[in-house]
């Protein structure tokens, strides 16, 4: 499918129903062609206000179809990762800001193109974009389908890696230049960049640890709470198998552990209300020691959400009312 609105995009570049048959979808590692089923967490965004535009790096905000051109167009000397966004959903605005982090991090070598689709619904449609965050590459205006939700921050760095072998491979190895104002990036504080660089490593105990101690020192730090409830949620769905957990849940709506389970997968996964109702749905079925469970589950999941979400300051409304 290609976008109607603006001939001047390159020819592939929103045909992403015919990427599966292109060389470079088929040479694509199963980690990068979104092998992950679980729609995880998205990765803490440790430093500064989630879905702002930070200034300097390699990032690019596409709100046009005329950015979105400049960017299919510097895919022919630069790998372009594109990450479809959208301001409601503020897992794939945590996760492009994380994208954003460790893209700077290669230091040209890519470039993230941030999509908003309530701006290019379009765009959306001819990536075939089915929730947020989507995830497409794009190498010499030709799109590589990646995934259909937030990958693991502990992947990120393989995929990167695999997605820069399979540019070089087709003659895409130049080096961006970042766009203006990246000297006043302000540096994480130690203890978040410690966290930050255990969880790209794979380390997520060790992540969990550096938080923990970052809430030690400062109680009052709202950033890594957050991140915290964020890690957590990380580690929980890391070790699920999502079909099982699904199944079990269906099977008996009193198993309270397997009805945890589909919530946090819910929430990784974007499906916030989705994870909410089921929840509070529990809450008013339950009672004593599962009821307090359940509770503390549901208040740990408007942690990860963040507090002045509106799908937050609805369900805890509906929790107070359920509880008394």
């Amino acid at each position: 499918m290609s976008i109607p609105s603006d001939p001047r995009i390159p020819a592939g570049a929103g045909a992403a129903e015919s990427a599966p048959q292109d060389d470079q979808a088929q040479q694509l590692p199963a980690s990068v062609r979104g092998a992950v089923d679980l729609g995880q967490a998205a990765a803490p965004s440790a430093g500064g206000e989630q879905g702002q535009t930070q200034g300097g790096g390699y990032r690019r905000d596409i709100e046009t179809v005329e950015q979105f051109q400049d960017v299919a167009e510097l895919s022919a000397t630069v790998p372009v990762v594109l990450v479809l966004w959208a301001a409601y959903s503020e897992g794939s605005r945590t996760f492009v800001d994380e994208v954003a982090a460790q893209i700077d991090r290669r230091a040209g070598r890519l470039v993230l193109g941030a999509v908003d689709i309530e701006k290019l619904p379009q765009i959306a449609e001819a990536l075939q974009a089915q929730s947020v965050p989507t995830t497409v590459a794009m190498i010499g205006g030709r799109p590589v389908p990646i995934g259909q939700s937030a990958i693991p921050m502990d992947q990120l760095s393989s995929m990167f890696d695999e997605l820069l072998q399979l540019a070089e491979q087709n003659g895409v190895s130049g080096t961006a230049e970042p766009t203006a104002g990246q000297e006043e990036q302000k540096p994480l504080p130690p203890l978040h960049q410690e966290a930050m660089d255990r969880m790209e490593a794979g380390d997520l105990d060790g992540a969990k640890a550096s938080y923990e101690q970052a809430l030690k020192e400062n109680p009052g730090d709202h950033e890594a709470k957050l991140a915290l409830a964020q890690v957590e949620l990380l580690r929980r769905v890391t070790a699920m198998d999502a079909a099982a957990v699904r199944q079990a849940a269906a099977q008996d709506p009193q198993d309270i552990p397997a009805q945890l389970d589909v919530a946090d997968l819910d929430v990784s996964g974007g499906h916030v209300e989705d994870a909410f109702t089921r929840l509070l749905q529990l809450v008013r079925r339950t009672a004593g020691e599962e009821r307090e469970t359940v509770r503390q589950r549901l208040v740990e999941l408007f942690d990860v959400v963040g507090s002045e979400d509106p799908r937050v300051v609805a369900a805890r409304g509906q929790l107070m009312r359920a509880l008394f």
